[in-house]
């Protein structure tokens, strides 16, 4: 016995540990082994389970978003465009309208989908992504990550 499996997947056994341990009656949620058990026959019996930390997500709706088909089905953005040009310089709002499109409705992106939808650095990525938190235009998405935004929902 190693410690390569702790090492390759440290988040994973601290969570399903967590989960081991963790109660919430009121919204029916009981403590489960079944995510230690599969780290520990991964470990003691040389099993081959997938350890992925999005399995351990309570909400049970965790899932891979299905990126939307811009060519057929475009955002209706005119209105979010002019708001967005009393606010920001115009490179911005370009930035921010290629992430719209992108990223319609209620899709939830990270850091790194900004980095790919814009072609833009780590560094004005995070820059871009405060600014837009703080002037209103996304908010922060708990359940899926450290950092994960979607577009706020229009009023009115």
């Amino acid at each position: 016995m190693t410690n390569d499996i702790f090492a390759e997947n440290a988040w994973y056994f601290r969570n399903s540990l967590v989960r081991a341990n963790y109660n919430d009656l009121k919204n029916g949620i009981h403590e489960t082994t079944e995510f230690l058990e599969l780290f520990l026959r991964n470990l003691l019996l040389n099993e081959n389970h997938p350890l992925h930390n999005r399995t351990l997500h309570i909400s049970g709706t965790f899932k891979e978003t299905e990126k939307p088909d811009i060519e057929t089905k475009k955002p209706d953005i005119e209105e979010l465009k002019t708001d967005i040009e009393k606010l920001f310089r115009p490179k911005t709002v370009s930035h921010i309208l290629k992430l719209y499109e992108a990223f319609p409705g209620q899709d939830i992106f990270g850091r790194s989908d900004v980095m790919k939808v814009i072609d833009i650095k780590t560094s004005r990525t995070s820059e871009l992504l405060k600014e837009m938190s703080e002037r209103g235009i996304i908010e922060q998405v708990s359940g899926h990550g450290k950092g994960k935004y979607r577009f706020r929902r229009r009023q009115g």
